[in-house]
């Protein structure tokens, strides 16, 4: 087997099982809940926990990790003695790549017969996941360190991601919408309907009436994809802030279209990503073609 690391953070989102099967070491984010402070500990039960907590009026806030954190993280995996590639989520969604970024340029002046590549992903959430699974997988297959690192790169914006959020307060708090933009949209029902272009930020792809709707075009957006590939055994990854029976739903109507799909796994959102966006947020990742907004 390949003698390297492939090392993640907390916000791509992947579930601690299966991190701990594949020994994927990762770095905790940091957030609070009503004031306490806690770690991302990736764990199914956790973030189930964290999302009925929310439901009942509990407040998160999220920080960032800072660049001594990141050495000292680096520093666990390169005493190893093996090459290390590290995967966070896009630089254009917290300043934490950047300090990841810097970090390792120090860190390599003390490992000089080591590799460490941190990688820009331009993906977030599941689709980071994605994007670990999909190295990890080829590592374990024999990949070389150069060989992972260039069908990642290769491939990184073909992971497509697609949104929808239920409430438009949460975005408000964040600063993604304004205070009268989420007021008129509560009392009209308006869902938006995001995604990730290849620039790695998280936008609005268009604005339905209903929650139903916004499922709807999040189901039409990945059919399209699909009617662009051949999608025999394409893996799917849905992620869900307590909102179970809307997933299944997602899945059941694309399994019902392409029934030559693979596995399409639904989990929990992680706990970064849900605090911004809160209960009720549905995503789903897959590679495609090419990013698109519809």
């Amino acid at each position: 087997m390949s003698d390297y690391i492939i090392a993640t953070s907390s916000t791509s989102d992947l579930p601690r099982t299966w991190l701990d099967a594949h020994s994927i070491p990762f770095i905790p984010y940091s957030f609070t809940v009503n004031g306490s402070p806690c770690e991302d500990d990736c764990r199914e039960e956790s973030r189930a926990a964290i999302y009925r907590g929310m439901r009942s009026g509990d407040i998160l806030k999220t920080s960032m990790i800072n660049e001594f954190v990141y050495h000292d993280f680096f520093r666990q995996l390169l005493d190893s003695g093996k090459d290390v590639i590290f995967l966070d989520m896009s630089k254009e969604m917290s300043v934490s790549f950047t300090n990841a970024a810097k970090a390792a340029e120090a860190i390599r002046e003390e490992y000089p017969k080591q590799r460490l590549y941190v990688m820009d992903t331009f993906c977030i959430s599941g689709g980071l996941g994605l994007l670990v699974e999909q190295m990890v997988s080829r590592k374990e297959a024999g990949a070389s360190f150069d060989e992972v690192i260039a069908w990642g790169e290769e491939n990184k914006l073909k992971i497509a991601h697609r949104f929808t959020v239920d409430d438009l307060n949460y975005l408000k708090a964040g600063g993604r919408v304004s205070n009268a933009s989420a007021l008129v949209g509560s009392l009209l029902n308006i869902k938006p309907v995001l995604y990730v272009p290849d620039r790695g930020t998280l936008d609005v792809a268009k604005k339905v009436r209903g929650r139903k709707a916004a499922l709807k075009a999040i189901i039409d957006g990945v059919l399209h994809d699909l009617s662009l590939i051949d999608p025999t055994g394409l893996e799917f990854r849905i992620l869900q802030a307590d909102c179970m029976a809307d997933a299944e739903f997602v899945r059941d109507e694309i399994k019902k279209s392409y029934p030559q799909i693979g596995e399409v796994r639904i989990t929990s959102l992680g706990v970064v990503i849900g605090a911004h966006c809160g209960p009720g947020l549905l995503t789903i990742f897959y590679l495609c073609s090419g990013r698109r907004p519809e």
